[in-house]
């Protein structure tokens, strides 16, 4: 017997860019039409609820905003 498995979406870079104000993208949704939609931190809290209730799949990586650089040595 064999499991299935999802494919994982491929991770935001700095390439993808906000559809609303053209920032970079920390948010990935698809829609349950079949479209995606980019968002930056900003609008994916402002519009966040409205999404969640459109989207089929929410890809959030506001983590990145947070995370802190390792340290190197020199």
């Amino acid at each position: 017997m064999t499991t299935a498995i999802a494919p994982q979406p491929a991770a935001l870079t700095a390439g993808d860019r906000c559809d609303r104000c053209g920032a970079q993208a920390y948010l990935r949704v698809e829609l349950q039409t079949g479209g995606e939609l980019l968002f930056c931190a900003h609008h994916a809290r402002e519009h966040g609820d409205k999404l969640r209730e459109v989207a089929s799949t929410v890809q959030d990586e506001t983590h990145k905003l947070s995370a802190t650089p390792a340290a190197t040595e020199d």
